[in-house]
Order: C-alpha cells, then sequence, then structure tokens
C-alpha cells in the first residue's frame, strides 16, 4: 500500500524522498544487540526525486540524484514523513553527501 502512495507522490523542487536503511538488530554471528548498542545507520535510499530549481533567469537545474540510488546522509536533518506505515525522510539535494558505487 505505501509504494503505491509514494509512488503517486513527488517531492517540489530539488528535494528527494529517502527511505533509510534499515538498523541492525543482529551481529554477524546470530547475537542480538541489546537498543543501547544499535546505532542508527546514515545510509538509505532515494525513493522519489523532485524537477530541480530554477535560477532568477528561469533556467533549470535538475536534481543530481535519481530513485534508486544508494545515498550516504547527515548525521542530523532532513524532515520525517510518513506516507501510509513507512517512515521516509525528505532531504534537500544538496544535504546529501554522497552516493554509494
Amino acid at each position: 500500500m505505501a509504494r503505491n502512495l509514494v509512488g503517486k507522490f513527488m517531492p517540489l523542487f530539488n528535494r528527494v524522498l529517502v527511505q533509510k536503511a534499515a538498523i541492525e538488530t543482529k551481529t554477524a554471528t546470530g547475537l542480538l544487540l541489546p537498543e543501547s548498542a544499535q546505532k542508527a545507520l546514515n545510509q538509505g535510499t532515494i525513493v522519489a526525486v523532485g524537477p530541480g530549481m530554477r535560477t532568477p533567469e528561469g533556467n533549470k537545474i535538475p536534481v543530481e540524484l535519481k530513485v534508486g540510488d544508494e545515498v550516504l546522509l547527515p548525521e542530523y536533518g532532513g524532515q520525517k514523513v510518513k506516507i501510509g506505515e513507512e517512515d521516509f525522510v525528505l532531504y534537500q539535494d544538496n544535504d546529501i553527501l554522497g552516493v554509494m558505487k
């Protein structure tokens, strides 16, 4: 259901909608981590991209990112958004630190 809603959502201007990566609850050997030891990951996947900004002269500046890009996110920032039952974060494209290749 939420995937259908995300497909209909288009951010404005130079904003991108990101779904953050899930937090690891187990170690590589299978041990369960307590909540105090779990760290929030600063990685995510782009699920929607806005059309871009315009210069004062009216020229369009397109967004460099595309849907499906794995990105590195800042520790703080972004606007939390809930679409359906899923949580997403809305960033401006210049807030994204980098793209994972």
